[in-house]
């Protein structure tokens, strides 16, 4: 059984380290509000983003980002993919040499328009960094319901431990080394699940999700061929399966939020009513900015961008979408 660290205390980062605990790892849990921390350690549950899960004996709610990490074999990051920087660069004092860098988070940075692997190779290059991701809800996971995911890394052996440290009956883990396709999946599939909510809140059927998803797809492999991804990556859990999930979910707040957007409300109202961090809706801004960088062709991350920065209204990124020049579908690059 391993030492781990899990830095971010949201309903998913909470999933995980309940899956760990209840295997036995000794797991400790820090969030960055004191009061979230000592809610945590008298309810032993996680009741504000995950709730009637209670924690077992070897879940332990800590105060500070040094104990959670001191003498760690894993530390997973689940904060806020606008967030990791700056918690990886508070964590990477208590990072050991043995201790690896499990990144959960889906989206892209602002600005410098990065990957979080990058990020934490620019901070600290010798890190041991794996990626984590899938069709995964949270409040699924909690609860023990069967789960598949994929761990990715440069390194194989890396992935591999991780798979170990993970897998249970009810969790699968699969490996793979495209650390770019994964983290491209994971970022851009909440992108085009506010498009399919946006398209349910405007009262449309199967049929347009149907096509938002499939040329979603579409516009992942060509950013991802830019970029310098395998293309096959998009074909499996951590781009298919999690746009399926993701598209087609109340689980997820992106698709929650485009439906409210969908149904008139204004994109800031929307994200604050959500409650909790919607990452499509910075990461659309970066897809954006990243596919003019590149010269991807990505006319429904553009038209989504806009609709969530009130240039243009959903019914407008409807007309422009359907009113787009004919086009040969087997067209990727």
């Amino acid at each position: 059984m391993k030492k781990i660290g899990v830095i971010g205390a949201g309903s998913w980062g909470t999933a995980l380290a309940v899956t760990l605990a209840n295997k036995g790892h000794q797991v400790r849990i820090w969030a960055h509000r004191p009061e979230h921390v000592a809610e945590m350690q008298s309810d032993r549950e996680n009741v504000k983003y995950l709730p009637g899960v209670k924690f077992a004996d070897t879940l332990q709610p800590v105060d500070t980002l040094e104990e959670a990490l001191d003498d760690a074999d894993m530390a997973l990051f689940s904060v806020p993919a606008q967030a990791f920087r700056s918690n990886f660069e508070k964590a990477i004092p208590y990072l050991e040499d043995k201790t690896i860098v499990v990144n959960v988070a889906k989206g892209i940075e602002r600005g410098t328009l990065m990957r979080l692997s990058e990020i934490a190779s620019i901070l600290k290059p010798d890190v041991k960094y794996v990626v984590l991701s899938g069709p995964s809800h949270a409040e699924e996971v909690g609860k023990a319901m069967p789960t598949t995911v994929a761990v990715a890394s440069e390194d194989i052996q890396l992935a591999e431990a991780v798979q170990d440290m993970f897998m249970t009956e009810r969790f699968r883990v699969y490996t793979n080394e495209d650390v770019c396709g994964t983290e491209l999946g994971g970022a851009l599939k909440n992108i085009i699940a506010l498009g399919a909510g946006i398209s349910d809140g405007m009262g449309f059927g199967d049929n347009a999700k149907a096509a938002l998803m499939t040329r979603g797809i579409t516009e992942m492999c060509r950013l991802g061929a830019k970029l310098g991804a395998n293309i096959e990556t998009f074909s499996g859990l951590t781009g298919i399966g999690d746009l399926i999930v993701t598209c087609t979910s109340m689980h997820s707040r992106n698709r929650r939020c485009g439906i409210m957007i969908g149904e008139g409300m204004k994109p800031s109202d929307a994200t604050e009513k959500i409650g909790m961090v919607v990452e499509g809706m910075f990461t659309a801004e970066a897809a954006y900015q990243l596919a003019q960088r590149v010269g991807a062709e990505m006319p429904i991350t553009e038209c989504i961008y806009k609709c969530i920065n009130e240039e243009i209204d959903a019914k407008e990124a409807v007309e422009l979408l359907m009113g787009r020049d004919k086009k040969n579908e087997m067209h990727i690059g």
